[in-house]
């Protein structure tokens, strides 16, 4: 068995094997949602008698429900209690409300705030369109940055070889227009380095097409926002306005958050 690498004298704790299953288990129920005993372990490659019992725990302690016969199991309010928490205790949706507010009175459509974690971007906050054809995204929603414009905004302010390291040589589809050529994925978001913004139409919903910038809060730049309009809605240079106002808002932040360097 191979030494653990020592950090002050001390072994570098491993994962705990119960904890780290635990995780993957709400992990894989959030992004592909609920399944049975038998889905779950398939899924996870997890062995039934073991996740018996990590089910039963969870399902005991509110992290996990069943539907009313008691086979599929699904998340439990104890989830919706933590989420909750966290979006309260963030600093950045706090700041971040009035922005949209402003930026869905002045463009009267659906507007997303979401964080780059890793290769993706999970949608934290959102102010629905006054319009009845909207986009649906909800709030936890995880999309490939790469993929978004929102995302591809905010992979625009990070270093060359950062943005490099975050576009994977194979790009599974989300719809049927997703660019999925690693190189043109590249060169769009090097081309939002000079725009100042993202754009990208069909990729993550057909017949919606959304624009994106990032929030300069702090550096690095993790967060970033969006608008997204259905493509029947943008004439009368409606996009012109959406653009204009977009980066009227980040030029802002930047100037009041001492980040006068973003482009």
């Amino acid at each position: 068995m191979p030494l653990q690498e020592k950090t002050n004298g001390s072994p570098a704790a491993g994962p705990v094997k119960s904890a780290a299953r635990a995780l993957d288990l709400l992990d894989e129920i959030a992004t592909n949602g609920p399944g049975t005993q038998l889905q779950l372990s398939t899924r996870l490659n997890i062995p039934k008698s073991s996740l018996h019992a990590l089910l039963r725990t969870m399902t005991d302690r509110g992290w996990l429900q069943t539907d009313p016969t008691g086979s599929v199991y699904q998340l439990g309010i104890h989830s919706l209690v933590v989420s909750s928490a966290y979006l309260a205790g963030d600093p950045v949706l706090s700041r971040a409300a009035a922005v949209m507010d402003e930026i869905a009175a002045a463009t009267e459509e659906t507007v997303n705030l979401g964080r780059l974690t890793g290769a993706h971007v999970i949608y934290t906050a959102k102010r629905e369109s006054v319009h009845p054809l909207r986009m649906h995204s909800p709030v936890g929603r995880r999309l490939p940055a790469y993929s978004t414009a929102l995302g591809r905004a905010i992979l625009a302010e990070q270093p060359a070889e950062v943005r490099a390291s975050l576009v994977p040589h194979h790009i599974a589809p989300i719809t049927t227009h997703t660019v999925t050529d690693r190189d043109a994925v590249l060169s769009i978001i090097d081309r939002a380095t000079e725009l100042g913004y993202a754009a990208e139409s069909d990729e993550s919903c057909i017949g919606v097409r959304c624009f994106g910038v990032a929030l300069p809060f702090a550096r690095p730049i993790v967060d970033g926002i969006s608008v997204a309009v259905p493509m029947s809605r943008l004439d009368g240079g409606r996009e012109d306005v959406i653009i204009e106002t977009l980066l009227s808002v980040r030029a802002r932040l930047a100037s009041e958050h001492g980040n006068s360097s973003v482009r």
